[in-house]
């Protein structure tokens, strides 16, 4: 599997910076979220048990901007 870049947070700094890749997997479409880990015990609670094998992440709005975008160009 190989990942292409999408974009990432235009107001991000080094060492801190939210990102969203599209993978190239043939047997279905997935991203990968590159975001701040999710510590906050309130959240954690809230979302329940999160398997071993996973993890929760949190990303900015204007990346997830990047994902329309991928669509968007596909149509031109």
């Amino acid at each position: 599997m190989r990942a292409r870049f999408l974009g990432k947070d235009p107001d991000s700094q080094v060492d801190n910076s939210p990102t969203l890749f599209a993978t190239d997997r043939t047997d279905r479409t997935t991203y990968i979220a590159q975001g701040w880990k999710v510590t906050d015990p309130q959240v954690l609670k809230d979302v329940g048990p999160v398997p071993d094998h996973e993890t929760l992440i949190e990303i900015p709005e204007e990346v997830l901007k990047y994902y329309a975008r991928r669509y968007q160009e596909e149509d031109h």
